[in-house]
């Protein structure tokens, strides 16, 4: 019997890449990204198949070591080395954007080092301005016209039109799923709905869009789910692509009831406004309404009042805050997010990771503490 809803999830979660390398031994060209900068629509559009690249923290880096620098974001050196032990050899092409210096570094290696036929680097800008809103816009139709260079054809609005309204159609049902979270108990635990988003990263966008209806339709139906009673908390930070720290938490006598990183729902927030002009619609959401660290958006303090409106929406009592070693972005940030989150009543723990399992359960202690504390 085929696998449905949250069975076939895992399935693809535990996979990984194996549907991408499927696709790509049917002949259809795939194309690993780092980051919604961005825009997978545009692939899409083009007839091309977005991969969400992964690293893995279960394997350490070593031969990355011969190319890139120590000191810099674990998860962007983890990927690298996934891509120089063989890991990515399916993908026709890499996308990245300057989401952080890391990345920026790491494209100009990763493309020497391990070259594609396709490559694109985005430049986004850090600041919010009309200026660099039209500077974004023109980095996008570089990217769109290079896309369309490398599948052979123009993108017609037609297409453009009917990607961004299903990855639309993807971010209203990934919402759905969300809001089932918000009762006591959540009807839907934080590992199962990172399990669902991270493998929907490896899938054409239609058939995402068939896993969370799939995935919607259980869950609404099912009698047994989380239990009742825990601490509700918010995990918010760096990039998680692996399901096994939202996991420990909840094995702490806590639900991570809501999440504010990019593989969650920082990146299902809102839509894109189809119509008019595509190119803008995305500046709208990719740039100026995507809640990342990197942007900077001046000194007003409220700018982490999303944070709190959040963790009020959906009862959190707490919040973790998951922090990868040398992520400038979010270190920058976590002063004034703890501050900001205190100030609202709601207390936080830091988690400081070098993307690997090695101090799993020195946060083991850590988390029961904080959890015995909100509860």
């Amino acid at each position: 019997m085929a696998l449905e809803g949250l069975a076939r999830a895992r399935a693809l979660y535990d996979a990984g890449d194996a549907r991408a390398r499927e696709l790509h031994a049917q002949g259809r060209r795939v194309v690993g990204y780092l980051c919604y900068f961005a825009p997978p629509e545009i692939l899409e559009a083009a007839g091309l198949v977005p991969y969400r690249i992964r690293g893995d923290l279960r394997q350490p880096v070593t031969d990355a070591d011969r190319y890139v620098e120590p000191y810099g974001c674990p998860f962007v050196r983890n990927t690298f080395d996934q891509a120089v032990k063989g890991r990515y050899d399916f993908l026709d092409g890499v996308v990245m954007a300057h989401s952080c210096d890391s990345v920026q570094r790491m494209y100009g290696i990763w493309t020497h080092y391990r070259p594609t036929a396709f490559t694109h680097m985005v430049n986004v800008p850090h600041t919010v301005t009309p200026a660099t809103e039209r500077f974004f816009h023109r980095e996008l139709g570089f990217f769109k016209e290079h896309v369309e260079r490398f599948a052979g054809a123009p993108i017609d609005d037609g297409a453009l039109e009917a990607s961004i309204d299903l990855y639309n159609r993807n971010r209203a049902l990934v919402w759905d799923l969300y809001q089932l979270r918000k009762t006591d108990p959540p009807r839907l635990s934080g590992a199962e709905m990172l399990e669902v988003l991270i493998a929907g990263g490896g899938l054409p966008a239609a058939e995402f869009g068939e896993l969370l209806r799939e995935v919607k339709a259980e869950v609404l139906g099912r009698r047994d789910g989380p239990a009742a009673g825990r601490a509700r908390l918010l995990f918010y930070g760096c990039i998680n692509d692996d399901v096994t720290l939202v996991r420990l938490i909840e094995e702490c006598a806590a639900h991570v009831v809501m999440d504010d990183t990019c593989i969650g729902a920082r990146s299902f927030l809102g839509r894109v406004t189809n119509g008019g002009d595509p190119l803008a619609g995305f500046v709208r959401y990719y740039f100026t309404g995507f809640e990342c660290p990197r942007t900077y958006r001046g000194t007003d303090r409220s700018r982490f009042d999303y944070l709190v409106h959040a963790a009020r929406q959906f009862r959190a009592q707490g919040v973790v805050l998951y922090i990868l070693s040398f992520c400038d972005p979010h270190k920058l940030d976590l002063v004034d997010v703890r501050r900001h989150l205190e100030g609202a009543g709601l207390p936080s723990l830091v988690l400081e990771d070098d993307y690997t399992l090695a101090n799993l359960e020195s946060m083991r202690t850590r988390i029961q503490a904080f959890v015995e504390m909100v509860a």
